[in-house]
């Protein structure tokens, strides 16, 4: 089987064509409200035709990492993530693991206001869900704007799994919306992701 090799350097969030001309390989992905495939990392689009004897004559299009090809966060993944800042209305952070694979390339998140939870949306205060640090077990909804992944954290199991007090201590859980300094007693709130059992 031939493969076009095609040395064009894509990005995350570039348009590969429409899912009616390509199918999404390896690094791609297809967005259902437009009919759009998109790249979801960094590295080198390559076209492979279909098979002879496929019914579905579209050619899959892929994107390769120019670096050592490690995971890549797509829409219903997993992952690890640690806040680097709060804001108002949202908070953004670095991708680690997608599941339990650690990510070789940078991935930003960002978990809005309206996904932190799926009770009271309008009563989210960032500041008391999250603080820069926080590592966060989040679920990825899509790649949002500014080359960001938009995440969600309004699942029982998702949300802040390990934090440090303002002393300097590993938080312990207390309830869905606190953590206690173990030194200090002090108890600030998160949006506490519910351990397994």
């Amino acid at each position: 089987m031939e493969e076009e090799k095609e040395a064009v350097m894509v990005t995350p969030g570039e348009v590969l064509g429409r899912s009616s001309d390509v199918k999404a390989g390896r690094g791609a992905y297809a967005a259902p409200h437009n009919n759009t495939v998109y790249a979801s990392l960094t590295g080198f689009r390559r076209t492979i035709p279909p098979p002879p004897d496929s019914p579905d004559k579209r050619p899959t299009v892929e994107v390769t990492g120019h670096k050592a090809h490690g995971p890549v966060p797509q829409p219903g993944s997993v992952v690890i993530v640690r806040v680097t800042k709060v804001m108002a209305r949202s908070a953004s952070a670095d991708i680690m693991c997608v599941g339990s694979k650690c990510v070789r390339e940078k991935f930003t998140g960002i978990i809005r206001q309206q996904d932190v939870r799926a009770t009271e949306i309008d009563k989210v205060d960032m500041h008391l869900s999250f603080h820069p640090g926080d590592i966060v077990k989040a679920l990825v909804l899509s790649l949002g704007d500014a080359r960001a992944y938009f995440l969600s954290t309004a699942k029982n199991e998702l949300g802040v799994v390990s934090a440090e007090s303002i002393a300097g201590a590993t938080m312990v859980p207390v309830s869905w919306t606190e953590m206690q300094c173990p030194v200090t007693g002090q108890i600030e709130q998160r949006k506490v992701a519910k351990a397994a059992s």
